[in-house]
């Protein structure tokens, strides 16, 4: 179904959402520039491509596909042709602004489901198709039913709004196409799915072992190593988890009215809020046995992590951080950092929702709504030691001579859970005892005067 006026409105005022509790007009409602942190569209795929056994094709310039493809390492146990790798498009032209690219695209459906054989088709509208009004719904339904084989079309051009909306759009797109289209051999009494996930650097590996050791399954996820055969059972599951990505919100809560699934939302960062994620998630089941041998290997797992971290608390000890990072990472991270025994004087809030910006206030005295201005200031009055946020905030830290850590989906290792807890500590240490820092800052040899 084409996105409208009243679809983007009822996203941007979801009932469940913070805002509407303190009776505010909208979360994110598009203005200039919202597109500036990435458009709708980068924001679906985003949110779909760890669909390793689909196709994602972008119906689009080829630059639409080339500015935004492969910008998460979202690994994937998938056994079978990893589709992802590829970036799929119908590389529309000024040929077909003009003619229409309906024929384009069909073609390009045609030849994916001939040659690579997929689970599914997800079909990317972007601004230029949009706008040139090419028939994708029609064209999708009729190449569904020679091929046997759903066919998503995801209304998200660029120009609707921010990343944040488009996630939304992919989950409506998910969810009207998908979810309870096919039922289970059988139902788990203790099912979940992982709502938000995307397995950055295999975050979501870290957890769903000590997950599965309690006696919980993973029906579907949506969509870190998702599968487009369990996405199709997803409404049998008990209980929805949202982790990390709030703006899937609706789409838990239109399953919860079609479905009767509840749902919660957690954090699987730092030692605290992973312990407190399993509780809830166990607790949300009512069942004593279930709550007894959770806390049992809560017990274990702690146990084992304190005495691994030990030898980098020593290091540690006494070090102040600045966070400049987004989403929920904004307190997340905060609550990881404290686990390690780093005090963390600040948290940027430019990008967090209304709900995270009230935990952060539990976690970080200061909040930062401006990072470019008020940064750099924070380091020299609180004597800050290290910088955590995304590569952009790199020349900072070396300019102040302090130590830097890529916490954003750039990074190349997990901080989920208690091994990823492991992971940052590690990170932090040797990025404070890095001397190039130091070094880094000072003037050159030719530079200082000898005067």
């Amino acid at each position: 179904m084409m996105v409208n006026k009243k679809q983007i409105k009822e996203l941007l005022n979801e009932s469940a959402c913070t805002h509407n509790e303190q009776k505010k007009s909208s979360c994110d409602k598009p203005k200039s520039g919202a597109t500036s942190g990435g458009c709708a569209f980068e924001g679906a795929q985003i949110a779909l491509f760890p669909f390793a056994d689909a196709v994602h094709l972008v119906h689009a310039p080829s630059t639409c596909l080339g500015a935004s493809w492969e910008t998460r390492a979202t690994p994937s146990s998938y056994d079978g042709e990893n589709n992802t790798y590829l970036g799929y498009s119908t590389n529309v032209t000024a040929h077909d602004v003009i003619f229409g690219g309906n024929q384009k695209l069909e073609d390009s459906i045609e030849y994916i489901a001939t040659n690579k054989n997929p689970k599914a088709i997800f079909v990317y509208e972007t601004c230029v198709t949009a706008m040139i009004g090419d028939d994708m719904d029609n064209i999708a339904s009729r190449m569904e039913i020679k091929y046997g084989i759903p066919i998503v079309v995801v209304h998200a051009p660029g120009f609707v709004g921010s990343k944040n909306l488009g996630s939304r759009l992919a989950g409506e797109a998910v969810l009207d196409k998908l979810i309870g289209t096919k039922e289970p051999m059988e139902i788990h009494p203790f099912g979940i799915n992982l709502i938000g996930e995307y397995n950055v650097t295999g975050d979501m590996w870290q957890y769903t072992p000590i997950l599965e050791k309690i006696g919980i399954k993973v029906v579907s996820t949506l969509a870190g190593d998702g599968r487009i055969e369990s996405i199709h059972t997803a409404h049998r599951a008990k209980l929805n988890v949202i982790v990390c990505a709030k703006s899937l919100i609706t789409l838990c809560r239109k399953m919860e009215e079609r479905f009767g699934i509840p749902y919660i939302s957690v954090s699987f960062y730092g030692k605290r809020d992973t312990s407190n994620a399993i509780r809830s998630i166990v607790s949300a089941f009512k069942n004593k046995e279930l709550s007894r041998k959770a806390e049992e290997i809560i017990a274990e797992e702690e146990e084992a992590l304190e005495s691994r971290l030990l030898p980098y608390r020593e290091i540690l000890q006494g070090k102040k951080a600045i966070l400049n990072t987004g989403g929920n990472k904004s307190w997340s991270i905060a609550s990881a950092l404290q686990d390690i025994g780093i005090e963390v004087v600040a948290t940027s809030i430019a990008k967090a929702t209304l709900e995270d910006i009230e935990i952060a206030k539990q976690y970080v005295p200061i909040l930062i709504k401006s990072p470019a201005n008020e940064q750099a200031k924070l380091i020299d009055e609180h004597n800050v030691d290290i910088l955590l946020a995304g590569g952009r905030s790199l020349y900072t830290a070396i300019k102040k001579k302090i130590a830097f850590v890529d916490v954003n989906q750039e990074k190349k290792v997990s901080y989920g859970a208690y091994g990823g807890l492991e992971n940052l500590a590690k990170d932090v240490c040797a990025a404070v005892q890095n001397p190039v820092f130091r070094v880094v800052g000072t003037p050159a040899p030719w530079e200082v005067s000898h005067a």
